[in-house]
């Protein structure tokens, strides 16, 4: 089965949608948890079913590096090595490969693994061959990243050169089972957004994500970056900005008509004691909630919210049990899936410009 997107409600700019995978259909806007390594720390698949987590992402460069791909796919692919049995969608690696001080040619990048310094080169070609062999519904091809802020000379060039290796992702893909989406590139730049836009929609991707944002630039600049790309891309393919998951991101982006989202943040956050919650974020690990026996989010369905008190997490994380990783990981990921089902309920009742204000001035 190709890999396809429905919109099913729009309200002004932000829409809701379903897409259509060989391992099931996710309604969006949507939020992926990050299972870097085939995992998402502290969880597993049983707990990410609970939580409501539709659609998971994997890296293509822990993968590539430990166990391999060949070994993930005599394991039954993702789906079967991971035990998850709905759909999975890998990055290309390109944002670890970059923060390793690639060297990069027009042919590709190499690096030192990050496992035994080990040389690896990486293709355009390569990516999609690997991203195939895991058995992702839905690969992202590689592309070249740069941090922010940097001159328009090297952004131009970095975009200039993720164009050229969009075209060689498209003729290297081999399975038409999965689907290959495009990555725009651009940094800040409005005009180089719209030209990387318009010029990877022109190559007939089914789905777009949106790069090199989240990298610590203003809110204003992302907004920005995001507007002149969705302008370029096709209305019925998903968009997808990648590496963002914050409430305040989140809502901006969808507001934009954005679909897809990923994040390692709600359970990094969790791993260091720090609670989403609808009225702003706290740490655990304060003194104040060492006797506290209510809940950490009275509004909260989840089995750290429905069974214990913050008195007894914080218990967890001042002795250092590994409980409380996994409790306030699942807390979090709850709290991050439901905003997602909010968000798609405010739209089909067209009342999201009201959510969005409720929600952003709750949290303040």
């Amino acid at each position: 089965m190709s890999v396809s997107w429905d919109q099913t409600a729009s309200d002004g700019f932000a829409r809701r949608g379903t897409l259509h995978t060989g391992h099931g259909s996710i309604e969006t806007p949507a939020f992926m948890p990050v299972g870097t390594r085939g995992t998402v720390k502290t969880v597993d698949s049983a707990d990410l079913e609970r939580v409501g987590a539709q659609m998971l992402l994997a890296n293509t460069y822990h993968l590539m590096l430990r166990p391999g791909a060949s070994t993930v796919a005599a394991l039954g692919e993702l789906h079967g090595f991971m035990s998850w049995d709905g759909p999975i969608l890998t990055d290309s690696g390109g944002y670890q490969v970059f923060s390793l001080d690639p060297v990069i040619s027009e042919d590709g990048v190499e690096f030192r693994s990050t496992y035994d310094g080990a040389r690896v080169e990486l293709t355009p070609e390569g990516a999609v061959a690997i991203q195939e062999e895991l058995g992702a519904d839905v690969a992202m091809m590689l592309d070249v990243l740069i941090g922010l802020p940097a001159s328009r000379d090297e952004t131009e060039a970095a975009m200039e050169r993720t164009l050229r290796w969009a075209e060689r992702a498209v003729k290297a893909r081999t399975r038409d089972d999965r689907a290959l989406w495009g990555i725009v590139q651009g940094g800040g730049d409005h005009d180089l957004r719209s030209r990387a836009a318009a010029g990877t929609a022109a190559l007939g991707f089914p789905g777009f994500g949106i790069g090199g944002l989240s990298v610590g630039e203003p809110p204003a600049v992302r907004d920005l970056a995001v507007e002149a790309v969705v302008a370029e891309l096709p209305h019925g393919a998903p968009r997808y900005v990648m590496g963002l998951g914050d409430t305040e991101g989140i809502l901006a982006c969808v507001a934009r008509g954005v679909d897809l989202f990923d994040c390692v943040l709600p359970t990094r956050l969790a791993r260091h004691g720090k609670v989403l919650t609808k009225d702003g974020d706290f740490s655990i690990k304060r003194a104040e909630w060492a006797v506290d026996g209510t809940p950490i989010d009275v509004e909260c369905a989840c089995v750290a919210c429905t069974r214990y008190s913050r008195g007894y997490i914080r218990h967890l994380f001042a002795t250092r049990e590994l409980l409380g990783l996994r409790l306030l990981s699942i807390h979090n990921l709850t709290y991050t899936l439901d905003l997602m089902r909010r968000i798609r309920e405010a739209i089909a009742k067209k009342r999201f410009a009201a959510f969005y204000d409720e929600a952003t001035a709750r949290r303040m």
